[in-house]
């Protein structure tokens, strides 16, 4: 619907007639309003059948089974479910209103996206309404529809009048009472009060409001056209400290003799008989009819709306008896068109997460994808040192070089056999000693002989 303000209809039939026997009534459609909806409606009408129907005649006269959808003007926010209900006296059609919803549809009609709604009609006469697959209104075809699908079986009597006698009042003024002779019905609420007495500093002979002296006359002001010109008023400033300028009254003070207008107190009415209510009477057009679900058929769906809104697209209509069927055809249209409208306001790890939340296996792969490059590379770092201590141990094998658990039994060596090791060394330094000592012996042993046979050899 591309115009506002103007009178639209459009209709298709039906591949078969719906016949309402014992299997749901299931309407459902998306519609956009892409510029918001002010006044107007974007509702359905489910088209009776009728052999002889020409669709291309199609108006809003055109007999209709049921209408469904939203509907606004002003701040009246409805979303109807009307059908057509037959009365089985006289055949006439009667329109039954479901009661509005109690949940708040602004939203449907200002965000200008795309709404699924939904109507469910069940043979056990009740119904459902949603909207984005959220139930907003539910009820009884026979208990929650205005007016009422069966008439009351009784009527006020249209002839019965109330007695003249009669008397309704449950309370009458006292007869017995009078007013009491100091009662002053004249005396006024509110007099001056006498004791007043003027503040101090009031300045009497002050204007509250004066010309303003720093005012000029226009330059184009005409006398005589314009009237003598006047300055304009401005507060008095010679006011502001004062308690007050001008002309000094008393206040006035409410009046201790006022008493307002005499009535004669109240007493119970000995004539009271209650509200008068007619009498009852069969109602004549009475009739009860046990399944209104059993409606006119339906041949056809037609637009036919009038709406001071433009651009209101209506899509993916269907009409069916399966509630699978309806949840499939929302699933591959409805949906994704919302999953790409929603898309365009949400930054990427929102739409990662809704799209996750619709695709709940994803988080097995993320956790896959999350949880394998830690282990590699923990695995890595603590596997690298275990191969490395590895290593060293091989080594120390080899070479016999010193471990930790040798270096502790070392160290218990080194406590227990300190003292033989410094004997040893004591004993070692000694070894080495000792030839020096008997060398040096031997030399000084022949510097003293020496002599002795040079003597010798001469004697």
């Amino acid at each position: 619907m591309k115009s506002k303000a103007k009178h639209a209809a459009i209709s298709c039939p039906l591949e078969k007639p719906f016949h309402f026997t014992d299997k749901p009534l299931i309407v459902q459609y998306d519609v956009t309003l892409q510029n918001g909806q002010e006044c107007g409606g974007a509702y359905l009408k489910l088209l009776q059948y009728d052999k002889e129907m020409r669709l291309s005649q199609f108006t809003d006269k055109t007999p209709y089974t049921i209408l469904f959808g939203p509907d606004k003007c002003g701040n009246d926010n409805k979303l109807h479910f009307i059908f057509q209900h037959k009365n089985p006296k006289n055949d006439n059609f009667e329109e039954k209103h479901a009661k509005k919803p109690s949940t708040k549809l602004d939203e449907y009609f200002s965000d200008k996206k795309p709404h699924l709604y939904r109507l469910q009609v069940y043979p056990d006469n009740t119904f459902d309404v949603s909207v984005d697959y959220k139930i907003i209104n539910k009820g009884s075809l026979l208990e929650d529809m205005v007016p009422p699908v069966n008439p009351p079986s009784e009527i006020d009597d249209p002839e019965d009048r109330m007695p003249s006698d009669w008397d309704e009042r449950e309370k009458i003024p006292d007869p017995a009472a009078v007013k009491p002779e100091d009662w002053d019905e004249d005396a006024p609420e509110q007099v001056i009060d006498e004791n007043a007495v003027k503040p101090s500093g009031w300045l009497e002979d002050e204007e509250i409001m004066i010309p303003d002296p720093t005012a000029v006359m226009p330059d184009d002001w005409d006398e005589e056209m314009d009237g003598t010109w006047e300055a304009p008023l401005i507060e008095n400033p010679a006011c502001e400290s004062a308690p007050g300028c001008g002309k000094w009254t008393p206040p006035m003070m409410p009046n201790p003799e006022f008493k307002g207008k005499w009535r004669a107190p109240l007493i119970d009415n000995p004539n009271y008989r209650g509200k008068w209510r007619p009498k009852k009477i069969p109602n004549p057009d009475y009739y009860f009819d046990p399944n209104p679900f059993h409606m006119s058929s339906i041949g056809a769906v037609g637009i036919e709306v009038w709406s001071m809104s433009d651009n209101i697209l209506f899509d993916n209509v269907i009409v069916t008896d399966e509630k699978d069927v309806a949840d499939q055809w929302a699933a591959a249209t409805f949906d994704i068109k919302r999953e790409l409208v929603d898309s365009d306001g949400d930054s990427f790890v929102q739409w990662l997460v809704k799209y996750t939340n619709k695709n709940p296996w994803l988080w097995a792969v993320y956790v896959v994808a999350i949880a394998l490059p830690v282990v590699l590379i923990l695995s890595f770092c603590f596997g690298g040192k275990e191969k490395k201590a590895q290593a060293a141990a091989a080594a120390a094998k080899k070479s016999d070089a010193l471990t930790p658990d040798d270096e502790a039994i070392e160290a218990e060596a080194d406590v227990e056999g300190s003292g033989e090791e410094e004997q040893e060394e004591m004993e070692a330094e000694e070894e080495e000693t000792a030839p020096l000592i008997e060398e040096k012996v031997v030399a000084d042993a022949d510097k003293s002989s020496s002599p002795r046979r040079r003597k010798s050899r001469k004697e």
